[in-house]
C-alpha cells in the first residue's frame, strides 16, 4: 500500500512551493534585459563574421578610393566602402579599351573600370540612406547578389565587371547576413557614384 504520510507531505510541499512561486516572493532575472544582452552579442557575432567575410572577399579593393603616402598606396580610411568618388576625376579611356580582346584599364583610385562594357564604378556600400544601401532591405542585399541585377530586380540592370557576383552567390544565407549587418555598422558616407557609361558615350583618347 502507498506510504499515506509520505504522500500526503508530498502534496503539501507541492502546494506550498506553488502558493510561494505565484506569491510574487521569487526573485526573477528580467526577461528583457537577457533578450537584449542576447541579441547584441549575436549582432556583435555577425558584425564580426561580417567584416572577416568582406575582408578575404577583397571588397575593398574596389569600393574604398585610394590615397598615396609616404608608403605607397592605401586604403582612404574616411571613405571606407564608399565607393567610386562622385567627384573623381578621370582621364579619357583608351578606345582600344573597349574592344573585346584588348587591354581593360582601371581609374587611378581603383573604383573605376573601363571595358568591353562602357566604364563601371565600385557603388556605396555603406549604410548612407541617400546615396549607399542605407534603404535596402537584407533580401534587397541577398537578391542582387545572388542574381547579379541592381537591387535584385528582375528587369535590373546587370551588375558589370569586375563585381565577381557570380563567385559571392555561392556564399549561404548565413554569409549573406553577416555581411549586411556589418556593412551596416561601418559609418554612412554621403557619396552619390556616377550610372555606368555605356560604350558609345564613353569619352575616348586614340585608338591604337
Amino acid at each position: 500500500m502507498p506510504n499515506k504520510p509520505a504522500a500526503l507531505i508530498l502534496l503539501i510541499t507541492s502546494a506550498i512551493a506553488v502558493i510561494y512561486a505565484c506569491s510574487g516572493n521569487t526573485v526573477e532575472k528580467d526577461p528583457g534585459t537577457s533578450i537584449d544582452q542576447e541579441r547584441k552579442l549575436e549582432k556583435e557575432e555577425l558584425v564580426a563574421r561580417g567584416e572577416y567575410l568582406v575582408t578575404i572577399s577583397g571588397c575593398n579593393d574596389c569600393h574604398t578610393p585610394k590615397v598615396f603616402g609616404p608608403h605607397g598606396m592605401a586604403l582612404d580610411s574616411t571613405r571606407l566602402y564608399s565607393g567610386h568618388r562622385a567627384d573623381a576625376a578621370l582621364p579619357a579611356v583608351a578606345a582600344t579599351s573597349l574592344q573585346p580582346g584588348n587591354w581593360l584599364q582601371m581609374g587611378p583610385e581603383i573604383t573605376a573600370f573601363a571595358g568591353p562594357w562602357g566604364i563601371s564604378y565600385a557603388a556605396n556600400l555603406t549604410p548612407d540612406s541617400a546615396t549607399g544601401i542605407g534603404m535596402w532591405s537584407e533580401e534587397v542585399f541577398v537578391k542582387t547578389l545572388r542574381t547579379g541585377r541592381h537591387l535584385g530586380a528582375d528587369n535590373g540592370r546587370q551588375i558589370l565587371p569586375p563585381m565577381p557576383w557570380f563567385n559571392l552567390m555561392k556564399m549561404t544565407d548565413e554569409d549573406f547576413k553577416a555581411i549586411y549587418t556589418f556593412l551596416r555598422s561601418v559609418p554612412a558616407v554621403n557619396n552619390r557614384v556616377p550610372a555606368p557609361v555605356p560604350p558609345p558615350a564613353v569619352k575616348t583618347v586614340g585608338g591604337e
